[in-house]
């Protein structure tokens, strides 16, 4: 569903402050599977998603979903392959529009433009029932503003509105990093749901190595714009918070500089 060739980025070229992000990045997920992505800061986490996303193209390498080369797409041109949660609870909504009519421009994002109307009935019912697979109550509070909402509860309807349209890939970028620990417990465990309930083919960033091991079918540990560790299945499984700083430092030589990676 996802394959990743040789790609390779640098930003500032040229210049003091140039920066390798990505060096002949390999990496492919199947149909269905979910792969966490662990690394320190500035180990090309988030060039890694954002080339994804088409936010940013590649200077070499092909990226390919469902078999379709999206290289040079721009992110608005691959925006209906892709649904996105950002780290900002306040990035995957409008706070001045309604929970329902974020939700019907979340529906719409993969129709044809045209001038008509985006809150039907039909569509109030299926978005009630969407949300009361949150257990939160919003289908409650369907006409009460998204900024009213608390960031859990924001993060909630992020995720069940980037699921929508059934992306061929769902990016999660450390999207419960800036929750308190109980929402943050909460929108893994909807995370883990809404995933494995539509199969959808997941790519997640955390800084929390335990979550990292609890989620998903595969992880993997990047540094310097390189994977540099991957496990899958058993291996996985088996994974601790101890073993992946070991591997870490069997690896590279050194240990892991960065505390919120170890402390998470």
């Amino acid at each position: 569903m996802l394959h990743l060739n040789g790609i390779y980025k640098v930003f500032n070229e040229g210049t003091p402050d140039e920066k390798l992000a990505l060096q002949n990045l390999q990496l492919q997920l199947k149909k269905g599977e979910f792969v966490t992505v662990i690394g320190s800061n500035g180990a090309g986490k988030s060039t890694l998603m954002n080339m994804v996303s088409g936010k940013i193209l590649p200077d070499a390498g092909e990226v390919l979903i469902d078999g379709q080369k999206v290289s040079g797409v721009e992110e608005h041109q691959r925006a209906k392959l892709i649904g996105r949660v950002f780290q900002d609870p306040m990035a995957g909504t409008a706070p001045h529009m309604t929970i329902e009519e974020n939700m019907a421009i979340a529906y719409g994002r993969t129709n044809r433009r045209g001038l008509r109307f985006g809150v039907t009935n039909k569509r109030k019912a299926f978005f009630k029932e969407s949300l009361e697979t949150l257990h939160l109550g919003l289908e409650n509070r369907m006409t009460a503003k998204v900024g009213l909402l608390s960031g859990g509860e924001r993060q909630a309807l992020s995720l069940l509105m980037a699921t929508f349209t059934n992306p061929k890939i769902l990016l999660l970028d450390e999207h419960t990093a800036a929750l308190d620990p109980s929402r943050a417990e909460l929108v893994t465990q909807l995370t883990k749901e809404i995933v494995e309930q539509s199969k959808l083919t997941t790519l997640m960033v955390t800084h929390n190595m335990q979550q990292a091991i609890d989620l998903g079918d595969s992880l993997i540990m990047m540094d310097k714009g390189q994977i540099i560790f991957e496990a899958r299945g058993e291996e996985k499984r088996a994974l601790t918070v101890e073993k992946l700083l070991n591997e870490f430092q069997r690896i590279k030589g050194e240990k892991m500089n960065n505390d919120r990676a170890v402390l998470a």
